[in-house]
């Protein structure tokens, strides 16, 4: 079975989610370094506001804070962190598929390409896909969703010996208490 979009979703554009843990925050779609000013530009282009956040950082002595940062993340325009910017919830135009339509959709990033994937060995497919949690692992066409995964792994592939995550801060009310903001040694 092939992979394909269930008839009007839109969920993985929408739904965002605490990683590794609440105190973290919600976290955004992975933006590497070399995407971020293209998406800012993107952003410009179409009028529409964005906030991109560090991700993950390494650092060669240990501190609170990263010497490089090897992923960003693109946060949901919603205060909870939720819906990506990008997404057109407001028009009626829909995507082939029937859900909203992506404004960048030939320009966005490669995490969102590598999507439903999470892990390349073995295959591990989102679960909270509406596709994904009908199926096993699709038969056919894949192939450049995993090339995607494993180009974002082998960029953020790193022997710095401290690894730092950034707290988003952003997450649901009922959480507020517990999210934290700024970068911490994982």
């Amino acid at each position: 079975m092939d992979f394909s979009c269930v008839e009007g979703c839109s969920n993985c554009c929408i739904e965002r989610e605490y990683y590794p843990t609440v105190e973290f925050g919600k976290v955004g779609v992975l933006v590497l370094p070399e995407e971020k000013n293209g998406i800012e530009l993107l952003a410009k282009k179409h009028d529409i506001k964005i906030n991109v956040l560090p991700r993950i950082g390494i650092s060669y002595k240990e501190s609170n804070k990263p010497d490089q940062i090897l992923a960003y993340q693109l946060m949901g325009s919603e205060k909870n962190g939720n819906t990506c910017p990008f997404l057109d919830t407001e028009s009626n135009e829909r995507s082939p598929h029937g859900g909203y339509k992506c404004r960048i959709y030939e320009n966005r990033p490669i995490a969102c390409r590598a999507y439903p994937i999470i892990e390349s060995s073995p295959i591990i497919l989102d679960p909270k896909c509406k596709f994904c949690e009908t199926c096993n692992v699709p038969s056919g066409n894949i192939n450049s969703e995993l090339e995607s995964l494993i180009e974002i792994k082998g960029k953020i592939k790193t022997n710095a010996p401290y690894v730092l995550r950034y707290a988003t801060g952003i997450g649901d009310t009922e959480n507020k208490n517990l999210v934290k903001t700024g970068w911490f040694l994982v």
